[in-house]
């Protein structure tokens, strides 16, 4: 098998006297789509900022095609292959759609040409290509989580970490942003995804890893770790003695 496209080794944060982020150790090849799973609490938003940047770890290794990235900051990541959207959809509510998706294209373009172009490109991609000239904040949740990938997607990643990108949309609006995420993967996307659909997961992601307080309980194939009494017990707490 080829080198991995990320490679995580031992790696911790605390903050204070919390353990957030507890030993995980994990590899993502190209083309691969991961989940990551747990309850609320377990660590999972924490991890992906250990991983692009927001956050250094406490101690251990990330790893971004064999150059570590520990200390790099996230626009640098960025520029190494590297995009992820947010829990939280924020877009800059007074620039246009077009402008936020041009901010991502700026991690790489200093020509405000280049950049337009490309912002364009993405916004076709993720179907926002027609509310290109409205205001960010007068877009749906649906078309704010799809501007999040957008603005990844314009960055030109190799990898990208979906952050809950599908809370709180309905079954129609997930089902479309699912037939996006395949349609970047066929092209050759490569995603580390936190969800909480486990349908989603099941449907989506080829391997899971599950976190619970801060530590990896579980990786392997969906339907093998979404049956394990770990992660059951994980998800609906533990059982009367």
């Amino acid at each position: 098998m080829n080198a991995p496209l990320l490679s995580v080794h031992d790696v911790s944060r605390r903050f204070g006297g919390l353990l957030a982020v507890d030993r995980v150790s994990f590899e993502l090849h190209a083309g691969e789509v991961v989940g990551i799973i747990g309850p609320n609490g377990a660590g999972k938003t924490t991890l992906f900022n250990l991983l692009t940047g927001q956050v250094a770890p406490s101690s251990g290794e990330i790893r971004l095609r064999g150059a570590l990235v520990n200390r790099l900051p996230p626009h640098r990541r960025a520029r190494l292959g590297m995009g992820r959207t947010f829990q939280i959809a924020r877009p800059l509510a007074g620039l246009t759609v077009l402008e936020n998706a041009m901010i991502g294209a700026f991690a790489r373009h200093s020509s405000l040409r280049v950049a337009e172009a490309r912002a364009l490109r993405v916004l076709e991609e993720v179907g926002l290509a027609d509310r290109a000239a409205d205001r960010a904040g007068e877009l749906t949740l649906s078309e704010r989580r799809r501007l999040e990938v957008a603005r990844a997607l314009a960055t030109e990643p190799d990898l990208i970490l979906l952050d809950e990108v599908m809370a709180g949309l309905n079954p129609s609006e997930v089902a479309r942003a699912v037939a996006l995420y395949r349609a970047l993967h066929q092209r050759g996307m490569t995603f580390l995804v936190i969800e909480h659909n486990l349908k989603v997961v099941r449907s989506f992601a080829g391997r899971v890893i599950v976190l619970d307080h801060g530590a990896m309980i579980g990786e392997g194939r969906p339907e093998d770790i979404l049956a394990m009494p770990a992660v059951i017990e994980a998800y609906v707490g533990r059982r009367p003695a």
